[in-house]
């Protein structure tokens, strides 16, 4: 039985395969998906693949294995390969897409999205490297933002918002 999903959760998908699997190439990782009741094109999953960044590096053992963007001890650039797409330019992009709303208290953002969609978005907000955050808290819809200035919430709320092309 295949399960409709969205783009977004069909990415979370696929990153949570790889973060947890030495994936070594497309068809394998279009026959874990299918395992777990996912069904995608080989085209979709190359773009996928690359909507998401991975790239294919060098595993211990010596064998091509494919990586997203923060995995592997620093090794992967923070570019996307050929796009020379920067990390706030993937969160604007992902975040245009994905953000539902940004509601905030004290230094605490809530961030919402469809569903399955929140660790794809909070990996593109961890990987921003944005100074004001001090990290991420992600679940399935929702995603706690935490600001470092214990009254930054607000800003950092109309900064995520604005990142989207939203207003407040």
């Amino acid at each position: 039985m295949t399960i409709p999903m969205t783009k977004a959760a069909r990415q979370a998908k696929i990153t949570d395969l790889l973060q947890r699997k030495a994936v070594r190439s497309q068809p394998e990782l279009a026959k874990l998906l299918a395992e777990s009741g996912v069904e995608v094109t080989q085209a979709t999953l190359s773009r996928d693949l690359d909507e998401l960044g991975a790239l294919k590096l060098r595993a211990d053992d010596g064998s091509l294995v494919y990586a997203l963007p923060g995995e592997g001890g620093g090794r992967i650039p923070l570019t996307r390969l050929g796009t020379g797409e920067t990390p706030a330019a993937r969160l604007h992009r992902i975040a245009e897409e994905l953000l539902v709303s940004a509601e905030a208290s004290a230094n605490l953002v809530i961030v919402r999205t469809p569903p399955g969609a929140a660790q794809f978005l909070a990996s593109a907000i961890d990987h921003a490297d944005w100074e004001t955050i001090l990290g991420t808290v992600a679940g399935d819809d929702t995603i706690l933002v935490i600001s470092r200035d214990p009254a930054g919430g607000q800003a950092l709320a109309q900064a995520l918002l604005k990142a989207a092309d939203r207003r407040a």
